[in-house]
């Protein structure tokens, strides 16, 4: 599997505020611009582990689902209409075939790259996340421990619309199951009161 290191001319070439302005300006649901603020955060830690950029790996989660209100969940557009906005925008081609990626599914494409892999495991996993704080009595994400996760991944009525299948894409970038919740809950939890959790 070949891994995407973004550098040079490569990088994001549009910066976290900008990026966030361009989301807000197409997604208005207050819920799933936290779910692309919270992938952000686990992709900045995903890079960070990896030894990639973060600041590139950031701006693909917060992006991610830029036209899911534009699609109307269209599985056959989501990412491919995102990706014509971001090439209007200037970023980096990297970021917008990681982006296309993440729903390869509907597109009718194949996840190769590491980038690819990280993108789709990371915005999974913080459906996951979230439904799990939301059982506690105060839902917040400090409260959740990673074995209440991974118990709960095994329970298929539980938050049934998060593909177990995606998150465990952890492991085609090197990183046991444990490891990868660890990992977001820790991503998240640093921005536990940007998520209101």
């Amino acid at each position: 599997m070949s891994s995407i290191g973004i550098s040079g001319s490569d990088a994001p070439a549009i910066s976290r505020e900008d990026a966030l302005t361009l989301l807000k300006k197409h997604l208005k649901n207050e819920k799933l611009i936290s779910h692309c603020v919270a992938s952000a955060a686990i992709m900045r830690h995903l890079a960070k582990h990896l030894g990639e950029d973060p600041d590139a790996w950031g701006i693909a989660g917060l992006l991610h689902d830029l036209d899911f209100e534009i699609t109307d969940q269209d599985e056959s557009k989501h990412g491919a209409v995102a990706a014509e906005i971001l090439e209007k925008e200037g970023v980096s081609s990297g970021i917008i075939e990681a982006i296309k990626m993440h729903n390869a599914e509907g597109l009718g494409l194949t996840r190769t790259t590491t980038f690819d892999h990280a993108l789709t495991c990371a915005e999974s996993i913080t459906g996951m996340i979230v439904a799990t704080a939301l059982v506690y009595p105060d839902k917040k994400i400090a409260s959740v421990k990673p074995k209440s996760i991974t118990k709960r991944m095994k329970t298929p009525h539980f938050a049934r619309a998060v593909s177990r299948e995606r998150i465990m894409e952890c492991e085609k970038i090197g990183l046991q199951i444990n490891d990868f919740v660890i990992l977001s809950l820790e991503a998240m939890g640093e921005i536990s009161d940007e998520l209101g959790l």
